[in-house]
């Protein structure tokens, strides 16, 4: 395929996804092993959030991306305490806070940051030991940890859901997800506004949608298969 023709695709992949987003839900093109071409093409084509899940390579990429002034970025991976600081300085947001540890870890970081990292912690409202994150439970038991994260603009939850569920099964896990965000805000009498629920990819956001996604994070929908 010519450039041409892939700059026709991604547009048309991502008018068509855009149309059934909700005015309340963005769109975060996932670009893990996606070309600078492509992304540009995504960016021409109205994208305007990009997500990554590695660190060096969203360093890699902003380097040559720098003239994107109005680009967002969105780390999305498992991060490892090693690279919070890389995280903190590249990402306005930082979708996969997984454990308290790496919470503090990010406050600490951000202490002389100009602005606060929005920051969603990882729940698994199913269990899945392929997965990282807080189980419902274990997440309300630390919750009051998070209102001395000062330095943290604690926006909402991440889920990813495990493989083989129905769509009946992927819709109720995905609802449970925001009964528990608003479960959270309300003990902590909303000091902490969880309003924002990243969930959602290629083979499921529009169920994610359904449920209330206001992130919906997506990659094989629009640049193919890497």
């Amino acid at each position: 395929m010519t450039d041409s023709g892939r700059a026709v695709t991604i547009a048309n992949r991502i008018a068509a996804i855009s149309q059934q987003l909700p005015p309340q839900t963005r769109l975060v093109a996932v670009t893990k092993k996606v070309s600078i071409a492509s992304m540009r093409q995504a960016y021409q084509a109205g994208i305007r959030n990009f997500g990554e899940s590695r660190i060096q390579e969203l360093e890699e990429k902003q380097a040559e991306l720098e003239d994107l002034r109005d680009v967002t970025w969105h780390f999305i991976g498992h991060l490892q305490r090693n690279k919070a600081k890389q995280a903190v300085e590249l990402c306005e947001w930082i979708h996969s806070v997984d454990s308290l540890a790496l919470a503090h870890r990010l406050n600490r970081l951000a202490a002389d940051r100009p602005q606060r990292p929005k920051i969603c912690l990882q729940v698994k409202i199913l269990d899945d030991p392929s997965k990282y994150g807080w189980s419902a439970t274990g997440l309300k038991a630390e919750l009051s940890e998070f209102l001395q994260c000062k330095n943290l603009d604690i926006q909402g939850l991440m889920t990813i859901l495990p493989l083989g569920l129905s769509e009946a099964q992927q819709l109720a896990a995905f609802e449970q997800t925001r009964i528990l965000s608003e479960q959270l805000t309300q003990q902590t009498d909303k000091v902490l506004n969880l309003k924002e629920l990243s969930m959602g990819m290629s083979g499921d956001y529009q169920l994610a949608i359904q449920a209330g996604a206001t992130l919906v994070r997506v990659g094989r929908l629009i640049f193919g298969e890497r």
